[in-house]
């Protein structure tokens, strides 16, 4: 795909709806990347466009979530909470219930499910919704400040045409609602990397969640430890996603991008630089298959705009190198008065951090590939 459709979609919808203050997820993130991109001029050109979406429709909402939890989270929403919303974790301090949670929610979902429609149509090799990437909601459950699970349903529509999708989550957190959502599936392979449960929200992704009945193998959990930095990651990305990948052989990828495991993120415990998630995107894109990229988590603002503004550089351009800088400082887009564009500066791992982290490392990766590799014949 040398010369790739991208599409990046955004809706100033959106800013009516914010989280209530005081809540860590702020929405103000995506129009801030927009502003961004926007500057450099990678919102229109012959091959990138922007898309507008609209709200998801219920019964497409339906292929994921229950009517049930779908009528309680639209009353909630229109300001009628009771105690049944709350056991479905709806008014819990991650999820508070505010006017317009049903609508932002449905609309960011409906702008991951237009990216899965542009790829089924052949008419799009690139999507990226920032908005998106909700991926701890379950059928009949908010968690983790999601209501509306996207990338699942994202998912489960890409299957139900045909599509073979690799669903790779690099958020901090374990992307529990869409592993969960295809632990009995082979259509459909999950692979997420993440900060490990033991000290972690959720709680969960631990290497021996392989998947059941003829799913088995197709979940795929790299728990990694606190401190883990660019190289450490980078290694446990080759050597686990980069074979699974190539034995899977998907026809698309969808791509939870949470900025979550940036160095400096208040909920994360990482070391990582966003030159890291330049090189997972430069490592999707050689496959030469469609990708429908989201956001995520990402709670240090500064650093998620920047990350996900390099993201989309490097997914929109043809050169894997391209920095959007042009010899300017990062002033110039408003975000930051660091120099050297959107790139992070590298951080060196101390000796200590090293001989914390690569040992745990190499023993998860060791797990991983006894626990999934022999249901691939790797």
């Amino acid at each position: 795909m040398t010369k790739k459709q991208s599409y990046f979609v955004y809706s100033s919808e959106l800013e009516k709806y914010p989280y209530p203050a005081g809540c860590p997820f702020n929405t103000h993130r995506v129009k801030l990347t927009r502003k961004i991109i926007q500057s450099i001029g990678l919102l229109s050109g012959e091959n990138v466009s922007e898309i507008e979406p609209e709200p998801a429709d219920r019964m497409v909402l339906k292929k994921f979530h229950t009517a049930r939890y779908l009528r309680a989270l639209k009353t909630s929403s229109d300001g009628k909470f009771d105690s049944e919303s709350f056991l479905m974790g709806i008014g819990s301090p991650d999820c508070p219930v505010f006017r317009g949670m049903y609508e932002a929610s449905a609309l960011a979902c409906g702008g991951t499910l237009a990216g899965a429609d542009l790829i089924i149509s052949g008419k799009a090799d690139v999507v990226f919704n920032p908005s998106g990437g909700l991926h701890h909601a379950g059928p009949e459950k908010a968690s983790g400040f999601c209501y509306i699970n996207d990338v699942a349903l994202a998912c489960t529509v890409l299957a139900q045409a045909g599509k073979r999708v690799l669903y790779l989550d690099v958020d901090v957190h374990h992307g529990d609602g869409v592993a969960d959502a295809f632990y009995g599936r082979s259509d459909v392979m999950t692979i997420s990397f993440h900060e490990t449960g033991r000290v972690l929200f959720p709680g969960t992704g631990f290497e021996d969640e392989i998947g059941s009945g003829t799913g088995k193998g197709y979940c795929v959990n790299v728990p990694v430890p606190v401190g883990t930095y660019d190289a450490a990651y980078m290694k446990a990305y080759k050597s686990i996603a980069v074979p699974l990948i190539e034995k899977f052989n998907p026809d698309v990828f969808v791509f939870e991008l949470g900025a979550d495991g940036l160095a400096g993120d208040p909920l994360g415990h990482l070391q990582l630089t966003n030159n890291t998630y330049a090189k997972i995107i430069s490592s999707l894109l050689s496959f030469g298959k469609p990708i429908l990229a989201t956001g995520g988590g990402g709670y240090n603002i500064e650093n998620t705009v920047r990350a996900w503004a390099l993201a989309w550089s490097v997914l929109c351009s043809d050169d894997p190198e391209f920095d959007l800088s042009f010899g300017s400082s990062g002033a110039m887009v408003g975000i930051t008065d660091r120099q050297g564009g959107l790139r992070d500066k590298e951080l060196v791992a101390t000796t200590e951090q090293s001989d914390m982290v690569i040992p745990a490392i190499k023993s998860t990766i060791e797990s991983v590939k006894k626990n999934v590799f022999s249901y691939h014949g790797l």
